[in-house]
């Protein structure tokens, strides 16, 4: 049954130039310079530890420290924007975000880093929840699919993008500033789309669907301490051989996720206004896809990571050499998430599944390629663009598939729902695949980079099987 519900339109104030196309490119602009945070500290880390004398555990907090208030604070990002409007807080947020990043790049010592990361991730958090509420709310039908794969594509070629630019900034050396262009770079980017997104963005409205809904506080609280004690140590527990503190940890953001559902529950059946409509959860593939945006992601990241320490540790590649090797990566996947509209709607079907086999495969081809010590010759770049594919080919469509039929006035929930799940998926990603190829290289019986790189291809490769397996389950009956 169609829909009821009042969409806002494009704005017509004076002052506010109504161009769907450059209201997608300016909010993509910002969530692949967010992004881009994620990955671009990784190889500039060894210089930030030498010129800032930085401790393991102070460089592990510099890298960690954006992706922790991110991930915790993302839903509060999106419920905020359905409070005080979406163009409010996505340039409030990308301002905080490139204050921030100025800071970072002009901080003394590592203390000063490790605060202006978190600000900068509490930033990000702000805007981009926000990204994906006005795509939902400015676009339809087509146009929707369109700027959803947009979306896509922007949000997993970030992550290669972000080894790529660092490499090439750490070995620019520009100027002499060694690791702080990293950060620098943000602020022209950062003031250009604040200009350009007052501009463009659409002013928010006031309609009563989204202005009746109050901040629900004790949910955000649990919310948050959940997400805190299951990223913190996804991020700092590998590289401490995951003390007792980080198992106690997780166990413990079980439980609260647990009173957080039943928190929820509660207090929908009691008329009030969960942090996330029940109704989003029970959107029709919604939970499905929420599983093949974890392994998806889960899959990117782990194997950026460990790909990028083989390269950079066990062959001795330059930050830039390492960064330009995922190139064929980046951009066969932001092609796919592109373009994979175009297949026959017969087939979508198939693409997520497909999409995981190709992953698979590709992870075993890159996999033989490196095991002997080499660098793996041309062979390794095509097998990095079927990677890529095939990466793409199970993160698109599962995104656009949930998103789909998710209502304009739950635009927030499954944004910050699904870009939290996006996050945590790479976070677990990174841990498991991470700690799988750090611990062999270590300890009785070690392994060189190779024999350790080709245990890890394995592992991807069964993931990417998994995922493939959960695509062709049968539906439970509703």
């Amino acid at each position: 049954m169609p829909s009821t519900t009042t969409r806002p339109s494009l704005s017509k104030d004076r002052g506010t130039d109504n161009r769907p196309g450059v209201l997608l490119g300016v909010v993509l602009a910002a969530q692949f310079m967010a992004l881009l945070d994620v990955f671009i500290v990784n190889v500039a880390a060894p210089t930030i530890r030498t010129e800032l004398a930085a401790s393991g555990a102070a460089l592990q907090l510099v890298i960690a420290g954006y992706t922790i208030a991110y991930a915790v604070l993302l839903i509060t990002g999106a419920r905020l924007g359905d409070l005080l409007g979406h163009r409010r807080v996505y340039l409030a947020g990308l301002a905080l975000f490139t204050a921030a990043s100025l800071a970072c790049g002009l901080a003394a010592g590592t203390g000063q880093l490790i605060a202006f990361r978190l600000v900068q991730g509490a930033g990000s958090a702000l805007m981009i929840p926000q990204v994906l509420s006005l795509i939902q709310r400015n676009f339809t039908g087509e146009q929707r699919v369109r700027a959803l794969s947009a979306y896509s594509a922007v949000l997993a070629t970030g992550a290669a993008a972000g080894q790529v630019v660092g490499g090439i900034l750490v070995s620019a050396d520009l100027f002499g500033t060694g690791w702080r262009p990293v950060f620098l770079v943000n602020v022209p980017i950062g003031l250009v789309l604040l200009v350009l997104g007052t501009r463009f963005l659409p002013r928010d409205g006031r309609t009563a669907p989204t202005r009746a809904r109050a901040l629900d506080v004790p949910g955000l609280l649990l919310l948050a301490a959940a997400v805190s004690l299951l990223t913190v140590p996804l991020v700092l527990g590998q590289e401490q051989d995951w003390p007792l503190w980080s198992r106690l940890s997780l166990g413990g953001s079980l439980v609260l996720l647990a009173a957080f559902g039943a928190y929820e529950t509660g207090l929908a059946r009691r008329g009030g206004t969960p942090l996330i409509a029940p109704r989003v959860l029970r959107v029709p593939g919604m939970g499905r896809a929420v599983l093949w945006i974890t392994v998806a992601m889960g899959v990117n990241a782990g194997f950026l990571f460990t790909l990028t320490l083989h390269l950079q540790g066990g062959l001795g590649h330059s930050a830039l050499r390492a960064g330009l090797t995922f190139g064929p990566a980046a951009v066969v996947f932001g092609a796919v998430g592109l373009t994979w509209r175009r297949v026959p709607a017969r087939l979508h079907r198939a693409l997520v599944p497909g999409g995981f086999l190709l992953a698979a495969a590709a992870a075993l081809a890159i996999g033989g390629l490196l095991g002997g010590g080499t660098s793996g010759g041309w062979g390794l770049y095509p097998a990095l663009g079927v990677l890529g594919a095939g990466i793409s080919l199970a993160f698109s469509p599962a995104l656009t598939g949930a998103l789909a039929t998710v209502r304009a006035e739950d635009a927030a929930d499954a944004s910050g729902l699904l870009a939290t799940v996006t996050q945590l998926g790479q976070l677990i990603g990174v841990a498991t695949f991470g700690t799988l190829f750090l611990g062999r290289l270590a300890g009785p019986g070690a392994q060189n980079s190779a024999d350790a790189l080709w245990a890890t291809t394995l592992a991807l490769a069964a993931a990417s099987a998994v995922g493939a397996a959960s695509a062709v389950l049968p539906r439970r009956a509703r």
